[in-house]
């Protein structure tokens, strides 16, 4: 689960923002499938924590590395800490629900992110929202129902964590929305790691102070270790691909490659713990990912109304 959105003035290069989108969307679901290995033995909280911990670690390494410790700080440092604080509870919400779910059916109910997001932009932003977005709104949140169904039936509301996600990053976004990312890639996932690290590992400390069940440290071996900071390390590193691709391509272009997502989830818990949706399911998916394309067309197309003072959509 990972999604950013970036613009500056490097050169377009349509065929590489492409590769560097597929890429960073095929190695995602490798985050999640580790996270859900983990989760046999680790609690949800512990692996959100090593996932932001390491992130930190590295970007502070290469910004010891590359004499840049001054300017981690930012221009928006409270900001910045508040998206890591939403980002924090996104991820552990997400790796929660893998716990009980598959990765493919988790990452494709999250994927209602964008109708959330539109109804947040309504509401909070005072955006106007046209019947046909609407409509796709009511399409979409049908597919995640009937994704969700047999889920709750067999695992219970645990399996709405993933909605639980959408909903927090859509919030995330809506603060992007409202305070537009000044700072440099390194800056803003520092500041994600450290004030994501300080609310994860403060909660675990009141978990093991209490004796909270599924809050406890759990002491990881080498090996574990080494999951935790892969974890970590693909979560910097897909961050930074996403980032990069959008600095090389259009939205409109990279939009529909998100969805690539939802495929190597599927693949790798296929072959990691074989688990493949069945026919409901993809029905869901193909109503989510219909719905989202539709709404990302219908921003876009609203966008150049606005710019060319032509008559709002309806």
């Amino acid at each position: 689960m990972s999604r950013v959105t970036a613009s500056t003035s490097i050169e377009q290069n349509p065929l590489q923002a492409i590769l560097l989108m597929t890429l960073a969307m095929l190695i995602v679901p490798v985050m999640d499938i580790i996270a859900k290995y983990l989760s046999a033995e680790l609690p949800a909280l512990e692996i959100t924590f090593g996932r932001f911990f390491f992130q930190f670690l590295i970007c502070f390494v290469l910004a010891l590395v590359g004499g840049r410790l001054t300017r981690l700080k930012g221009k928006q440092p409270l900001i910045n800490y508040l998206r890591g604080i939403l980002l924090a509870l996104a991820s552990l919400s997400f790796f929660t629900a893998v716990k009980y779910m598959s990765v493919a059916t988790a990452i494709s109910i999250f994927f209602v992110e964008p109708m959330i997001l539109t109804i947040l932009a309504a509401l909070l932003l005072k955006e106007q929202v046209g019947i046909r977005r609407i409509g796709a709104i009511v399409v979409g949140l049908a597919g995640a129902i009937i994704i969700l169904r047999p889920n709750i039936a067999e695992i219970g509301w645990v399996s709405l964590l993933p909605v639980c996600t959408a909903v927090l990053f859509s919030f995330y976004l809506v603060i992007n929305r409202l305070y537009p990312v000044t700072d440099d890639l390194l800056t803003i996932q520092f500041s994600a790691g450290l004030s994501a690290s300080l609310l994860l590992g403060g909660a675990l400390l009141f978990g093991a102070f209490f004796q909270v069940e599924d809050m406890e440290f759990v002491r990881p071996t080498s090996s574990q270790t080494g999951l935790l900071f892969t974890v970590g390390l693909i979560s910097f590193a897909a961050h930074g691909l996403v980032v990069a691709a959008f600095q090389r391509g259009t939205a409109s272009l990279l939009a529909p490659l998100q969805y690539v997502e939802i495929v190597s989830a599927t693949l790798f818990g296929y072959l990691v713990f074989s688990d493949f949706p069945d026919g409901p399911t993809w029905v869901g998916i193909a109503l989510i990912i219909a719905s989202g394309l539709y709404i990302a067309h219908r921003e876009r197309k609203k966008k150049s109304d606005d710019q060319t003072d032509t008559v709002p959509e309806i």
